[in-house]
């Protein structure tokens, strides 16, 4: 071994001094030329110089690795879900009526890996693309399963609403779609009391018969029609993101005192809202009470006579419900009558569209057209009630 090796080597070499050493003391030329010789033959063979030394610690690792092939093999068979990618919303199939709206949406690329939605609004008056910054902040609505949702009981206070979507999976929530900007400006007006009836008790949105309103009246309802008078509620506003209007809708609210607009009077129970419309697209509902024997719904030109009834004269326009002894249902105008075939519904939804010469009413609930009228508007017009 190596050990023993450079033992001996280092005896050797001991012993070479030695020898070396004496021959420094020889005197005689011959004699130290001859141990010279002895000395340097020596040296040429001494092991020390022959031996060769090998490291008993090997540097080779391979004893300290570590074989990851299997854990590799499996890592490389796992599948991750991507973060799903951005939604994109339907503007033209998303509507906005009766206080809600709906959005629809899908997906660029089908993905069976979306597990929910993330629907995110909120309020502006701001028109085109959604603002980074908005004095509204958005709020949420979390873990939607399908591509549409509809946002109810809506307080349409602002002229728009912006929306944006954002789908996720097990793993990941994606980035949101581009933001849609949708019109929520709604037709808001009141009953107008200052024109009424005095035996009719007109608040904001309900109209009541009051038999004691009017002490210099008297209290029995004439004609066959008023009798019973109407009793209107629960006023409703709506408008449609699917029906723009070529200009911008034009409303005006009248001032509070009509100094020059006379009380009906007589058998003239019409209530007119405080508002005239001028222009656009506008729509309103009326919900009657389940007691209501008669009422009329429409619209009429401002300049209505203080006797004038609505559906009689050529400047207002309505239909008629009369629950007295024997149910009617017509539509009225210019003192001619048609009679609508069909079940009266409890909400009545009224679309007047000005620019387009149209007045037309619907049941509430599914949309049914009752009847239309078309004409043309020469005057602004005003929501009606009788």
């Amino acid at each position: 071994n190596q050990l023993t090796q450079s033992t001996n080597a280092l005896e050797s070499s001991e012993e070479l001094l030695e020898f070396a050493q004496h021959a420094l003391d020889i005197k005689d030329e011959e004699e130290f030329t001859k141990a010279a010789k002895q000395i340097k033959d020596r040296v040429t063979m001494a092991p020390a110089f022959r031996l060769t030394m090998k490291p008993k610690a090997s540097d080779n690792m391979t004893h300290l690795m570590v074989d990851f092939s299997q854990e590799r093999q499996l890592l490389q068979g796992l599948r991750f879900l991507p973060v799903p990618r951005a939604p994109e919303i339907d503007v033209q199939d998303c509507m906005v009526m009766d206080n809600a709206v709906t959005i629809i949406w899908r997906m660029p690329v089908e993905d069976s890996k979306i597990d929910h939605y993330i629907l995110e609004y909120r309020k502006t008056n701001h028109e085109g693309l959604a603002r980074v910054k908005d004095e509204h902040q958005w709020e949420i609505v979390d873990n939607i399963k399908s591509t549409e949702y509809t946002l109810t009981g809506l307080k349409f206070d602002s002229k728009f609403m912006n929306f944006r979507v954002r789908a996720c999976n097990k793993a990941a929530a994606g980035d949101y779609s581009d933001p849609v900007t949708l019109e929520t400006r709604a037709f808001n007006f009141n009953f107008d009391s200052t024109s009424s009836h005095l035996n009719l008790k007109v608040e904001e949105s309900s109209v009541e018969w009051d038999p004691q309103g009017g002490k210099a009246l008297d209290s029995k309802v004439k004609g066959k029609e008023n009798k019973g008078s109407a009793h209107l509620t629960n006023l409703k506003n709506m408008t449609r993101s699917g029906t723009p209007s070529p200009k911008r809708a034009s409303t005006v609210r009248s001032p509070a005192p009509r100094g020059g607009r006379d009380r009906f009077t007589g058998e003239s129970y019409t209530v007119l809202g405080d508002t005239s419309i001028d222009s656009g697209q506008h729509y309103w509902e009326v919900k009657a009470l389940k007691d209501c024997k008669s009422y009329s719904i429409g619209v009429a030109f401002k300049n209505l006579g203080k006797f004038d009834q609505l559906g009689k004269t050529n400047n207002t326009w309505c239909i008629h419900v009369n629950n007295w002894l024997q149910n009617s249902f017509a539509a009225k105008h210019n003192n001619k009558a048609k009679t609508l075939e069909m079940a009266v519904p409890e909400r009545i939804g009224v679309y007047c569209d000005i620019d387009g010469g149209q007045l037309s009413f619907y049941n509430a609930e599914s949309k049914q057209l009752l009847h239309s009228f078309k004409t043309k508007f020469t005057q602004p017009v005003m929501p009606a009630f009788m």
